[in-house]
């Protein structure tokens, strides 16, 4: 049982026209074997494995892009368009059914083609193109799930300043942080204390702040000043009467350590209303320095502060406000409670959080405080709060130091009191 000549004639033609039809001077296709010319009508003898190849018409790719780079070429007939569509229908339903006609048939893919039929034929490459691209894209956005923030190099800058001393400025500030216990002091150390307490502190401290002011001394001589007060009065009892006279002389040691002009004792004397005399000075110079044993070099929260502003990339705006914060806190006994590196910390954060109006902590702060951002909510929020009370009340030194064009007006800023809800 053979193909008839009417099947076989349909079978061969179309695909004659890869094999080899002619249309003027140019042989369209590649050569393929016939279909129909196998005959299975052998009695006994086994199928022949027909070979159906999948692989794609190339003459239309071709032609799609020649027709893509010149549309006004055709150089393709509509009858010749018509076979060509009617071979492709044609192969389809010879692939649908091959067991029918053929009976066992091997059917080639891609993969087992030779390396001259796969050379021959294009491939698609928008498929090629798809998957790599959606891979690159899942890849970027992993990455910017999981990129942290750099830490800063806040020393660059200083490499050629010799005062800044880069080589080992780590070292200083790993040794001011291990020795800032030893500059702290009870948080209830007045207990003790028989004729003096808290709101006693608060005013002579509040009172040396103007002075400071008038005086224009340096910073450093105001923190150290603080520092000396409460160290002595946690070792020594204290009169009432005598309480400002060691404040005065604490300010006088405070300018013999820090400042290069140190004010004169007849300066103490009229500040004082002429309270105390030349002796009572001296005196209490003496108790102050064997009481303390003459240890004058410890870390205070100024040292922390101009460090963490530099970690914080401050502005003069930011500096201000930080100094506004932490010179409020030195009034408050309560704030005794903390270290000198929690309060620069602390003040530095308030500031960010009162200036930007949202909370601001760094990955760079973090790393030159030892702090991390809830860890300072505590002390930062005190210090929101004696900054809205500033203006009010009695002690308003502070308050008033800062509302000078001096210092930029910066303590009429609005406070931070979205800090204030996140403790409650």
């Amino acid at each position: 049982m053979g193909f008839s000549d009417e099947n076989s004639a349909n079978l061969v033609r179309p695909t004659s026209v890869q094999g080899g039809v002619e249309m003027g001077n140019r042989k369209i296709g590649h050569n393929r074997r016939a279909l129909g010319v196998i005959n299975q009508s052998l009695i006994g003898a086994k199928p022949y494995p027909c070979v159906v190849n999948k692989r794609g018409f190339p003459g239309k790719h071709e032609i799609c892009e020649k027709k893509q780079a010149d549309p006004a070429h055709r150089p393709i007939t509509r009858k010749f368009a018509a076979q060509i569509e009617s071979t492709q229908q044609l192969r389809q339903e010879e692939i649908k059914k091959p067991s029918d006609s053929f009976g066992d048939c091997i059917f080639i893919d891609e993969e087992f083609k030779s390396p001259e039929d796969q050379a021959d034929q294009p491939e698609p490459m928008f498929l090629e193109q798809a998957m790599p691209n959606e891979a690159h894209d899942m890849k970027e956005v992993e990455m910017e799930d999981i990129v942290e923030e750099p830490l800063v190099d806040i020393d660059r800058c200083d490499l050629k300043n010799s005062l800044a001393v880069v080589e080992y400025v780590e070292d200083l500030h790993t040794y001011y942080k291990k020795m800032e216990g030893f500059s702290c002091v009870p948080p209830d150390y007045l207990e003790q204390q028989f004729d003096i307490n808290e709101k006693m502190r608060s005013i002579l401290i509040d009172w040396l702040i103007e002075v400071h002011d008038k005086f224009e001394l340096l910073d450093e001589t105001l923190f150290l000043t603080v520092n000396l007060i409460d160290r002595f009065l946690s070792q020594q009892t204290v009169v009432r009467k005598k309480l400002q006279l060691v404040g005065l002389v604490a300010m006088l040691l405070a300018c013999k350590y820090e400042e290069v002009s140190v004010p004169v004792v007849g300066d103490l004397i009229l500040i004082s209303d002429k309270a105390y005399t030349r002796k009572e000075i001296l005196e209490m110079e003496s108790l102050i320095l064997n009481t303390l044993q003459f240890n004058m070099s410890v870390p205070t929260p100024y040292v922390f502060l101009k460090r963490f502003l530099k970690a914080a990339q401050s502005d003069k705006k930011l500096e201000l406000l930080s100094f506004f914060l932490i010179e409020l806190s030195l009034v408050e006994y309560e704030m005794l409670k903390f270290s000198p590196s929690m309060l620069a910390a602390s003040a530095v954060y308030a500031a960010q959080c009162t200036l930007y109006g949202f909370k601001q902590w760094s990955r760079t702060c973090e790393w030159h405080t030892n702090y991390s951002e809830d860890q300072l909510l505590e002390c930062s929020s005190l210090m929101v709060g004696f900054h809205q009370k500033a203006a009010a009340g009695k002690l308003t030194g502070v308050h008033r130091k800062f509302c000078t064009s001096k210092f930029g007006f910066i303590a009429n800023c609005e406070p931070a009191k979205f800090l204030l809800q996140t403790q409650l």
